[in-house]
């Protein structure tokens, strides 16, 4: 056995953050949350607290369940409970702007997938045109003979190729075109 500088009976601290099973005793470094008491409800068998306040002459206490009401509480119970006129009046109000948005919602929900068909139809009509004017396109160019235009511009039009001296280079800036301030010279 190899030697670990130990005694053979290891001693724990009472100090220490768990005890001799491994589990944390409170207060240690997290404190235990304060729990919230159970509330407690009289029932008939149990005797009833009496109100410090005495009673009016018109106010006579109910029991309503388990729990010994007034009638006055009773009251504001019915009242709070009860819709007047206003409220309903709000929510009728509330109602009928949420319907109409609602519906508004629903119409331009349509509209646009009307659109969005439409732009749909649209675009395969404009990749048909496009397909028909290529094929116009390539049609046109086949039937033109480029010599024979060649032959007609020097034979009967009388024009020539430049010379060396006729024609002059430009170099740009990086620029894809040039712009012209002023006339081109004449050649020396």
């Amino acid at each position: 056995m190899a030697n670990t500088n130990r005694p053979a009976t290891a001693r724990r601290n009472r100090g220490s953050a768990r005890n001799s099973r491994g589990v944390y005793i409170e207060g240690n470094t997290a404190r235990r949350l304060q729990e919230v008491p159970e509330r407690r409800y009289y029932t008939e068998e149990a005797p009833v607290r009496k109100q410090a306040k005495p009673q009016r002459a018109g106010q006579q206490v109910v029991k309503k369940g388990s729990r010994a009401l007034s009638r006055e509480a009773q009251k504001n119970r019915a009242k709070a409970m009860s819709m007047n006129r206003g409220f309903v009046a709000f929510i009728a109000v509330v109602s009928v702007a949420v319907l109409f948005c609602c519906i508004n919602y629903l119409q331009l929900k349509s509209q646009y997938t009307s659109k969005m068909r439409e732009v749909a139809s649209l675009e395969s009509r404009l990749s048909e045109l496009r397909e028909d004017n290529d094929a116009y396109e390539s049609q046109v160019t086949s039937n033109v003979d480029l010599t024979r235009i060649k032959k007609i511009a020097i034979g009967r039009l009388g024009m020539r190729y430049p010379s060396d001296d006729q024609t002059m280079t430009y170099t740009t800036e990086g620029g894809s075109y040039i712009r012209q301030y002023q006339d081109v010279p004449d050649s020396k």
